[in-house]
């Protein structure tokens, strides 16, 4: 029998996505938004978690820019709320599969940059970086057999906030769109992010740490110049700025790629070209 899925933050992105798809593959399926599952309550998750689940924790303080004025929020919900699920599955003996991100790295190397392994040392920017990183720290300290899956960049390609999603829309006019170009990442479409963690979830690895994204750095100018592409708009109507041009709260780092590696290496199904990824998102999603 197929364990059942528990999904915290099932209102956002990737937890609504996730909900549907382990339900089509047979899993039973709890999925909590954050009004039905508030995971800064340390009594919460014993009413939602029961022994043999697998807990998806898609909950999180993602606003980036958000964070640098709201650090007390951002630790509440990124840190004290992972370690509250983690604790709880701990006394029960649930599994916990707890979604962090790229930016726990600094994208500064001391050679030429290449793509980040969970072995290699963090160092975050910002404070939903550090937050996301803390995060991570508390749950396998309260769960060491958790496991903390890192992604990056996460898109549908639909109609939505997400950058390839807002890429789509900007190539529907005749805009020319300013991109930066010295920002470099994985891009992760969802629907393959989804079908990696229902593999961990059925699989167990033993890393306690993966990278989970969709292989090949790319920057953001490339990645708009692909969309506009795929739907047949001039990428040459996308022009390529420095980092400089659109000042934000938040640091960035410059490059935070993530590398599969070891991610193949634990037995797991290697996440295919981002922009294979991208061409199916932006085709399925018309």
């Amino acid at each position: 029998m197929k364990p059942r899925i528990v999904i915290t933050g099932a209102g956002g992105q990737v937890g609504s996505y996730l909900s549907g798809y382990a339900g089509q593959l047979g899993h039973p399926v709890a999925a909590y938004t954050s009004a039905q599952w508030d995971i800064t309550d340390p009594a919460a998750a014993e009413h939602h978690i029961d022994a043999g689940d697998v807990v998806v924790n898609c909950a999180a303080f993602t606003s980036v820019d958000a964070a640098e004025n709201h650090p007390d929020r951002a630790y509440a919900v990124n840190v004290a709320g992972p370690e509250n699920i983690a604790r709880a599955c701990a006394r029960v003996g649930a599994r916990l599969i707890h979604i962090s991100t790229d930016y726990v790295f600094s994208g500064v190397f001391d050679g030429p940059a290449r793509p980040y392994e969970p072995v290699d040392a963090t160092g975050p920017l910002s404070v939903y970086g550090r937050t996301k990183l803390a995060g991570e720290l508390a749950v396998l300290g309260a769960l060491p057999d958790a496991t903390v899956a890192r992604t990056a960049w996460v898109y549908t390609g639909a109609h939505g906030s997400d950058f390839a999603a807002v890429m789509r829309a900007k190539a529907a006019t005749d805009d020319v769109v300013d991109v930066v170009a010295d920002q470099v990442g994985s891009p992760t479409y969802v629907g393959d992010l989804c079908a990696a963690l229902v593999e961990i979830a059925e699989v167990g690895p033993e890393p306690s740490v993966l990278h989970v994204a969709n292989s090949g750095p790319t920057s953001r100018f490339d990645q708009a110049r692909a969309v506009f592409a795929l739907v047949g708009a001039d990428p040459e109507r996308v022009r390529p700025v420095g980092t400089d041009a659109h000042p934000r709260p938040a640091p960035r780092p410059p490059f935070s790629a993530l590398g599969g590696e070891m991610y193949a290496r634990a037995g797991l199904t290697p996440l295919r070209p981002w922009q294979e990824a991208l061409a199916e998102a932006l085709s399925t999603a018309r």
